[in-house]
């Protein structure tokens, strides 16, 4: 993970700066508290802590978990729907770094 600015304002547009309570977080998705934490048990996104031990959200974890609530919200099992998406970043990954090796390997 790259270095977090000092400045306050580059906060602002950081992704991965942890800026969410859980009932913030859960207001804005429209969820649960609870809802957070099962992602948490099935290890679709780990929170940051504060230094009180509170659970800390981004917002790149708020869209992962939006992303399991349209999955939830359809009828998939909360465990089916961890799952989904991670095997779903897993292909990601794999797709990208296979198209890299095989650009690289084109190459003359």
């Amino acid at each position: 993970m790259p270095p977090r600015s000092t400045r306050p304002l580059d906060k602002l547009d950081d992704d991965d700066y942890p800026a969410y309570t859980t009932g913030r977080a859960a207001d804005m998705l429209g969820t649960t508290p609870a809802f957070l934490r099962a992602l948490g048990d099935n290890r679709l996104i780990t929170p940051l802590r504060s230094q009180g031990g509170h659970r800390r959200y981004t917002r790149h974890q708020l869209r992962i978990a939006a992303r399991a609530r349209q999955l939830v919200d359809t009828g998939t099992h909360i465990e089916a729907a961890c799952r989904i998406i991670i095997l779903q970043n897993q292909l990601e990954q794999a797709q990208r770094l296979n198209e890299k090796l095989r650009t690289h390997n084109t190459t003359p």
